[in-house]
């Protein structure tokens, strides 16, 4: 049996895309309400200045004063001439010549430079020529025997000159060095003294004997007096 329906006439046969449509539609009304904006018509600049807000200024009112110009200087003092008769006689100022006269030349002598004196400098006691002589070393003839001679004598006045008990003292036990070095200046003096020791008191006693020492007769290198540098060790042994 046929139906009596006509098919076309059938509304569930396109409802899933009529579906979707309203879906679409609804949608699309959604999203434009929530994008809808009003403005408030009083808060809208439309770039006009209001003239009634602006604040009068006060501008001041300045007076013109008319400052008259400085008086002109005075006019210079009128020169005075002095007119002189011509019986009368004038004095005038001789004028030096400046010009120099070739007959009366001073000759110049000759300048002589006065001579430059070599410094020399301080000179160890090791390779000086002629060594400094300690008294009662004057009778030798070499250099060498001068050298030995003064060794000697300095150490024979330190050993006896030298306060060897001060270690003892100090709290020093065996045996202690004390190195010091000196110089004989151009004049046979003894200055700049130096010295190293285990113990202050050692260095400031070893400095006063060497301070005591006798003049010398200067040492010479090269035939002039110049200073000499001489070292001496010092060693004593305190006894426990």
């Amino acid at each position: 049996m046929e139906p009596k329906k006509n098919p076309k006439a059938d509304l569930n046969r396109n409802r899933t895309l009529y579906l979707q449509l309203g879906l679409i539609v609804v949608l699309f009304l959604t999203w434009r309400g929530i994008e809808w904006k009003t403005y408030d018509p009083e808060q809208i600049d439309i770039g006009q200045v209001n003239m009634d807000a602006l604040e009068e200024e006060d501008v001041p009112i300045t007076e013109m004063q008319n400052t008259p110009p400085p008086p002109p200087p005075p006019p210079p003092a009128p020169e005075v001439i002095e007119v002189v008769e011509d019986e009368e006689e004038v004095e005038e100022d001789e004028i030096q010549s400046t010009e120099t006269n070739l007959d009366e030349i001073v000759e110049v002598e000759e300048v002589v430079e006065a001579p430059v004196e070599e410094e020399v400098e301080d000179v160890p006691f090791a390779v000086i020529e002629d060594v400094p002589i300690f008294p009662g070393c004057e009778n030798l003839s070499n250099n060498d025997q001068r050298k030995k001679c003064m060794s000697e004598k300095i150490s024979n006045y330190v050993n006896k000159e030298f306060d060897t008990d001060l270690g003892a003292e100090l709290g020093l036990s065996g045996i202690n060095r004390v190195i010091v070095q000196f110089r004989i200046d151009e004049k046979g003096n003894i200055g700049q003294v130096r010295a190293r020791a285990p113990h202050p008191r050692l260095e400031q006693e070893a400095a006063r004997v060497i301070n005591s020492l006798p003049k010398m007769k200067p040492g010479k290198q090269r035939g002039k007096p110049v200073g000499v540098m001489y070292s001496l060790p010092i060693a004593f042994k305190v006894q426990d």
